[in-house]
């Protein structure tokens, strides 16, 4: 069975409104009103205003290209080409491009009335002006993805979790039978769900960001840490006292992955654990110099995985 999206049925209700309305105060052209409200509906609120004011001042410059070009040469096949040439890198420079196809619309009407009057100048503009309206309108409903973003959330803490409880258990037990599958896919959900959040932010017309942004920045950071780690990991051979420490400080973090702030204490027990290697006698062994000296390495990254999402607590109390 065929889904039909709300994006769909948005354009076809706008498209039947903005003939409607066209069509009823007696425009010429009127079917040309939908045709704008098709490509003005856009994914996002913020999308569809920048779209409908790019095509509308595009659409004016048209007009004003048109009456140049038609008054001074004639009503000629040629002379839209030849308009068409000067006046899509002038839309391009303007920054306004998107208004292209419109436009051209609105050059091919004023081509066909071969005149210039205010009643046609006004018709077009009404044509305009209805058709990026009612586009405007449907693009008021949005629907919420708040349940969708939280879904992400689980999904990549639970990843995220799995990774970290894979990493304690090699330190325990050197097992290496992982075959790592959650590192590329925590990769493709958090590419997914950034997605959606940036678009979740377009549709609140107010606000650049907010917590879902900063939430999947964060653990894309946190994402590259944890790879880096990982080949510094599995090189570990020699087993000492400072592993198994680890492991235990790994497991109790595993156990902590939530969007709440828990890294200043995990900090402060780091700190802590830290403070206790130094008081541990030295290395008697080449083997247990090198093994000691790549965990103090990734108990540094550690650190940087703490501090990032420290960071994300800090910026979440300003707001």
């Amino acid at each position: 069975m065929v889904k039909i999206g709300y994006r769909t049925a948005k354009t076809a209700i706008g498209t039947a409104l903005s003939i409607s309305i066209a069509q009823l105060a007696g425009l010429h052209n009127f079917a040309s009103a939908g045709i704008i409200t098709i490509l003005c509906i856009q994914v996002t609120k913020k999308r569809s205003l920048q779209t409908a004011w790019a095509r509308f001042v595009a659409c004016v410059v048209a007009m004003l290209f048109s009456y140049i070009f038609f008054r001074g040469i004639g009503y000629y096949p040629f002379t839209v080409g030849l308009l068409l040439l000067f006046f899509i890198p002038t839309t391009v420079w303007l920054k306004v491009n998107e208004g292209i196809v419109t436009s051209s619309v609105i050059i091919l009407h004023l081509y066909a009335a071969r005149q210039f009057a205010w009643s046609i100048i006004f018709n077009e503009l009404l044509l305009i002006v209805i058709g990026m309206s009612v586009a405007l309108l449907m693009n008021m409903y949005m629907p919420s993805v708040e349940k969708k973003l939280k879904e992400y959330q689980r999904i990549v803490e639970d990843l995220f979790r799995i990774i970290l409880k894979e990493i304690v258990r090699y330190l325990r037990t050197n097992e290496t039978d992982w075959d790592g599958k959650e590192l590329p896919l925590a990769a493709e959900i958090l590419q997914q769900a950034k997605q959606l959040a940036l678009r979740n932010v377009e549709n609140r017309m107010l606000r650049y960001e907010d917590e879902y942004v900063h939430y999947f920045r964060m653990r894309e950071r946190q994402l590259e840490i944890i790879e880096r780690v990982l080949p510094l990991v599995t090189s570990l051979t020699y087993t000492v006292e400072q592993r198994m420490m680890i492991a235990d400080f790994i497991d109790k973090l595993s156990d902590a992955i939530h969007p709440g702030n828990t890294a200043d204490r995990f900090l402060r027990e780091l700190y802590d654990m830290r403070k206790r290697f130094e008081t541990m006698p030295l290395p008697k062994t080449r083997e247990e110099f090198e093994e000691r000296a790549a965990l103090l390495h990734l108990v540094k990254e550690l650190e940087q995985y703490l501090i990032i999402k420290s960071q994300f607590g800090i910026s979440e109390r300003k707001k």
